[in-house]
């Protein structure tokens, strides 16, 4: 699943996946490129964590999500 929110003509991508080899990740790549991955065992866990960073970001004026499920 991906998401992407815009700010300024900036794009930010938020992405959530389940691993071949197990457990859940959410990857977050900055306009710049920069990447911070985040690894959860519990899909519960990540949809927590998915829903705190959409507050985190939109709160720091980006708008969206904008996106789809793969």
């Amino acid at each position: 699943m991906f998401w992407w929110f815009e700010r300024g003509g900036a794009y930010l991508r938020c992405e959530a996946q389940q691993m071949a080899t197990g457990g859940y990740e959410l990857r977050i790549v900055s306009p710049d490129g920069s990447e911070r991955v985040e690894h959860f065992n519990d899909s519960n866990d990540l949809t927590k964590r998915q829903h705190a960073v959409i507050n985190e970001i939109t709160g720091d004026g980006w708008t969206g999500p904008h996106g789809w499920v793969l």
